[in-house]
């Protein structure tokens, strides 16, 4: 069996999100949802609770994949689409739909000349993402956010991606290569690019392009232009969220199901409780120390399948063979003990354990606490560190009971 995958964006953080495939066999996308009307929470659970699931994914490969339902409207109306399969993703800010996957046409998002606007990802293995930014209404659960900036991914009908986004590799513009329907984007920044994007154009990063007819080029884009982290845009419970995912066996788990929580003590159902509060510096980043070194790049990503730190020299740990190279293939499974430190001074050790990545593939399961891969000069602490725990996310210059964001808490 082999895996395929690569480390993923830099937006505002320069995080490594990995979607990552066990190379099962494919099974058929599901369709482009449907239209709907809005609705609340429904059936008698709180409003801000959002169910998620971890499975084999729409393309019916990828492990440790956490999936919920948005829904998107056009603005201002109740003409709504559903759109199921949408990986959570606390490594990212945005909502990000693959063309294919909606039926919906939204209203292009323009630059102060009228061209409109297209936003770019490249990944470190040369694919991309690219398509325009478009505005919608965002619902998930009974949260509703007005005029979202999006970005619809692979859109045939945009301009063609430019040179500066096209790094040479493919583009990550259908189900089974980006592993999911759409992306959404739920870290501890409000923007995806933030101040980087929306200063000089001849300063700012490859993410934002201006695309008149005679071809795209690099633009800065004002914040409010940006693709939006839709929680901060909620009415109410727009200070954070909390990510709550039961245990998994050592084997695995075929699927498991838990909850997506908006708010930070805002309701009964999200108080913070005993969790230690890690704040971050302004990439998003805190500090790991492993045997005594310190990795001050370290983040915790529910868009990366598993645990993927330093490299097998440091950890004493072999990568798979094949396709499976992006894995760690112990002999046995082995157990660690590092020590995350937040930019407040919190402090605490984690206990985790990586198995042979092989090994669980071989069980056709989709939910694994304990896969990891090399990730060199930093921790990524992906969906395998959630299982079992409680982690809230504190998104920037929002109040809440711990402070202001960004931090992390678990």
């Amino acid at each position: 069996m082999t895996a395929a995958g690569g480390f993923t964006r830099f937006l505002r953080h320069g995080w490594p999100v990995a979607l990552l495939t066990a190379g099962l066999a494919s099974l058929a996308a599901c369709g482009g949802g449907y239209n709907a009307p809005r609705s609340g929470g429904g059936g008698g659970q709180p409003n801000n609770l959002q169910a998620v699931q971890v499975n084999l994914g729409p393309a019916g490969n990828d492990v440790d994949t956490l999936l919920a339902s948005v829904t998107v409207c056009l603005p201002g109306t109740s003409t709504c689409q559903i759109i199921q399969d949408v990986n959570v993703d606390t490594g990212s800010e945005g909502l990000r739909i693959l063309a294919s996957q909606t039926g919906l046409h939204l209203p292009q998002e323009k630059d102060a000349s009228g061209n409109p606007l297209g936003n770019c990802i490249t990944f470190a293995d040369n694919s991309y993402i690219w398509g325009p930014v478009v505005v919608a209404d965002v619902q998930i659960a009974g949260e509703q956010a007005a005029s979202v900036p999006v970005q619809i991914i692979g859109d045939p009908n945009f301009a063609t991606v430019p040179a500066a986004c096209n790094t040479g590799g493919a583009a990550d513009d259908t189900v089974t290569a980006l592993g999911a329907n759409a992306i959404l984007g739920v870290g501890v920044f409000r923007q995806d690019c933030g101040a980087a994007c929306a200063g000089n154009a001849a300063q700012a990063p490859n993410v934002y392009f201006s695309c008149p007819n005679s071809g795209c080029s690099i633009a800065a884009v004002p914040l409010q232009n940006q693709l939006q982290n839709p929680v901060w845009l909620f009415p109410q419970d727009n200070n954070g969220l909390l990510l709550s995912l039961p245990s998994v066996p050592a084997t695995g788990s075929s699927s498991v199901s838990g909850s997506l929580i908006f708010g930070v003590g805002t309701q009964s159902n999200n108080g913070l409780g005993s969790v230690q509060v890690y704040t971050t510096d302004a990439q998003g980043n805190f500090t790991t120390t492993f045997n005594g070194t310190p990795y001050s790049s370290s983040f915790i990503d529910s868009g990366s399948s598993g645990f993927f730190f330093l490299d097998s020299a440091t950890t004493g740990m072999p990568a798979c063979t094949g396709g499976n190279s992006g894995f760690y293939c112990p002999a046995s499974t082995m157990n660690f003990s590092a020590t995350n430190t937040g930019a407040n001074g919190a402090s605490a050790a984690v206990s985790f354990t990586i198995a042979n990545a092989m090994s669980l593939f071989q069980s056709g399961n989709s939910a694994y606490s304990n896969l990891g891969g090399p990730n060199s000069g930093t921790f990524d602490w992906g969906l395998a560190f959630f299982f079992g725990r409680q982690v809230f996310v504190g998104i920037e210059n929002q109040n809440s009971p711990a402070g202001p964001g960004p931090y992390w808490a678990y």
